[in-house]
């Protein structure tokens, strides 16, 4: 089984984000970038199918600038057996939107024809929470988001996801795709030694024009603020103070 993950370079999730002076995004100008922690957790569950022998190949892909590629390195050090670039020199927090990315990844799809894609729930930066949704409405095929727990059984996956009233768990036909979830694995560090053979992995660069595609973001972001600064709490005397306080002055009550 050939099983495509997707993979994204995000700000790193422990940098503190800094809205740019103009509010058109955040400022990424010297800031750590590192693997989104959802695409993580696809990318461990690929390596851990392989490793039980589910799946004979993975494929890393991602979409991005230049830089990108240094999170596709990331992603064959970690398991993957090679990996796609595909080049957009555009903000992939901004322009490069989910409906373009599932364009990108169908395209990808039918070249390669993996029985399985994985990918994270959602990415930290736009939190859009719509690519794999929008994938498997585009290829036809089955889909599990939320993934909590995913086993492969020839040619049948299980899935249980996390759902407002506990689990549920769904079964479906290969091929399919499937979105993953936080408590779906704690994802391995990158050794040192598997980080240089990663360097002589294969790495194909592929550009939008290539696939019949162009940039066509669809959404403007008109304008981004950092949230409220919170104030201070304070300590009541007697529940009918607390009262007066909901009552009068948050006026939630």
């Amino acid at each position: 089984m050939k099983v495509l993950v997707a993979v994204k370079r995000a700000v790193d999730y422990a940098i503190k984000v800094r809205v740019k002076a103009d509010k058109t995004g955040v400022e990424l100008n010297n800031v750590k970038m590192s693997m989104n922690p959802f695409c993580e957790i696809a990318l461990e569950e690929a390596v851990r199918l392989k490793e039980a022998s589910k799946a004979k190949e993975i494929i890393a892909l991602t979409i991005g600038p230049k830089a990108a590629s240094e999170t596709l390195r990331t992603a064959l050090a970690i398991g993957a057996d090679r990996a796609v670039h595909v080049l957009a020199e555009a903000r992939t927090d901004l322009v490069v939107q989910p409906l373009l990315v599932a364009k990108i990844l169908r395209k990808i799809v039918e070249k390669e024809q993996p029985s399985l894609v994985l990918l994270g729930k959602q990415s930290i930066d736009d939190d859009y929470n719509q690519t794999g949704q929008i994938l498997a409405g585009l290829l036809g095929w089955p889909q599990a988001t939320f993934a909590s727990k995913v086993v492969i059984n020839g040619n049948s996956a299980e899935v249980t996801r996390e759902i407002d009233g506990g689990l549920q768990t769904l079964a479906f036909q290969l091929p399919g795709v499937i979105t993953c979830d936080l408590r779906l694995n704690e994802p391995r560090f990158a050794t040192l030694p598997n980080i240089m053979k990663a360097k002589k992995k294969p790495l194909e660069e592929v550009t939008l024009e290539s696939l019949g595609l162009k940039l066509d973001g669809r959404l403007d972001v008109t304008k981004v603020e950092p949230p409220s600064s919170r104030t201070g709490g304070a300590k009541v005397a007697s529940v009918d103070e607390l009262i007066d306080k909901l009552r009068n002055e948050a006026k939630v009550l």
